[in-house]
């Protein structure tokens, strides 16, 4: 973006300009956003899902029944986004939500045979989709592309002082 004029802002420091294009967090912020709203658009279009609903889905899919709270570590969703995408799964007959019985305040997540179904149809999708996204790069970007946001990740984790960003287990 250019200015119009060239005089600098008032508050501008230093010769050299911030660049927010160039700036990571941000390149990193708008280029999720705009996989996500992809991503959004068609899970809402084939299952009435929303990305929050579809990663609930997806987690309690590959790992069976889990807690919130599991769901949210695993997401890196906040317990609100968590709690609301699994009200919106259980009112659908999507979830089921059951007492944890080794803790009489907790509750367990679980896929419901209809739930079950829509996890199924939605990791083709999930699959087609990254596979469009994965063509605008050679292998060997999408490859170190995959591996860095991975190691990125972890880095970030260990600076915070939190876990590693690794898979649920």
């Amino acid at each position: 973006m250019k200015r119009s004029s060239s005089k600098r802002p008032a508050g501008a420091t230093g010769d050299s300009e911030f660049k927010l294009d160039d700036f990571l967090p941000y390149r990193l912020a708008v280029t999720s956003s705009s996989v996500s709203r992809l991503f959004a658009r068609r899970y809402a279009e084939a299952f009435d899902l929303s990305i929050p609903e579809w990663r609930v889905i997806a987690v309690v899919g590959r790992f069976g029944t889990l807690s919130p709270g599991t769901v949210g570590e695993a997401t890196e969703m906040d317990k609100v986004k968590v709690s609301r995408a699994a009200g919106n799964l259980v009112a659908r007959g999507l979830l089921k939500q059951t007492q944890d019985p080794t803790d009489g305040r907790g509750r367990l997540l679980s896929l419901t045979r209809k739930g079950a179904a829509v996890h199924r149809e939605a990791i083709p999708l999930a699959r087609d989709l990254e596979q469009s996204l994965s063509q605008g790069l050679s292998q060997t970007e999408w490859a170190t592309l995959r591996k860095v946001l991975w190691r990125l990740n972890a880095h970030a984790h260990t600076i915070a002082g939190t876990d590693n960003g690794s898979e649920v287990d």
